[in-house]
């Protein structure tokens, strides 16, 4: 990939400007360290340097396929971990998630997530149980001897959902009280009477690395249309404050378990 930028007369800065991306996101494709390869950015490339001969596009595709480092989840869950996500999770230093709706996907028990992938979709038995094992194993990455800093704000309307019935919820509310104590392991709750916020629009995670040349990216879902990474200083700037002010709005982390463990304990 340095030869064809070379060859086309451009520097890494002026690639950079031209994609919207860092800069240090090309010098990490050209030493080939990078760490979030995908076909779309390796085109986009392709375009900029102005390579339109076929067989060379196929080959530089081929090999940014076969670059593609394999985590775990490559391995175990090929069929089922689709997207970078958890690639991303994996190599994160600390991770900062709101969730509006749901159970953060690292802190919810195997009977909440199969209530949740049954209530989402229709779909075999096997394939429930199949998504299921695979939220289980995404957790290890907290049990792990160098696990990152995990903060979840939880919005109060995820707490009370119903789901899989009282019995899973109850024991869902008693696990992120557990969860709590780790020393890695943050948890607010943003209450029903903190009304309008900042991210009434829905859940997103702000991803952080220990190396300088990995810049931060927020994780956006949304549904259908497929996951949104950002990785503008702009857009991870401003999702920083959001969440910046949801913390501020929360209950601190000793209120908040104990809230939790209030609601597990009123549970009908």
């Amino acid at each position: 990939m340095r030869q064809f930028r070379e060859t086309a007369g451009l520097d890494s800065k002026e690639v950079a400007r031209r994609l919207g991306w860092q800069p240090s996101k090309v010098t990490r494709i050209e030493r080939d360290e990078w760490r979030r390869p995908t076909i779309n950015d390796v085109m986009d490339l392709l375009d900029v340097y102005g390579v339109t001969d076929e067989t060379r596009r196929a080959a530089m595709i081929a090999l940014a396929r076969d670059s593609r480092r394999r985590g775990w989840w490559e391995e175990e869950f090929k069929d089922i971990l689709g997207g970078a996500l958890v690639g991303l999770e994996w190599e994160a230093s600390e991770i900062q998630t709101f969730e509006a709706m749901l159970i953060p996907g690292l802190l919810q028990t195997a009977d909440y997530a199969r209530a949740v992938f049954k209530g989402g979709r229709v779909m075999e038995t096997s394939d429930i149980e199949r998504l299921t094992e695979a939220r289980l194993a995404r957790q290890r990455l907290l049990d792990r001897e160098d696990p990152p800093r995990f903060w979840a704000v939880i919005d109060e309307a995820a707490l009370r959902k119903y789901v899989g019935g009282a019995a899973v919820m109850r024991d869902q509310l008693r696990h992120l009280c557990r969860m709590a104590e780790r020393q890695n392991v943050g948890i607010q709750v943003l209450q029903d009477v903190v009304g309008a916020h900042t991210a009434m629009t829905g859940g997103f995670a702000i991803l952080d690395y220990r190396a300088s040349e990995d810049p931060s990216i927020v994780y956006v879902e949304v549904g259908a249309a497929g996951d949104l990474f950002l990785e503008k200083p702009e857009d991870v700037a401003h999702y920083r404050e959001s969440y910046s002010h949801l913390r501020a709005s929360a209950l601190s982390t000793d209120a908040s378990v104990a809230y939790i463990e209030y609601l597990a304990k009123h549970l009908i």
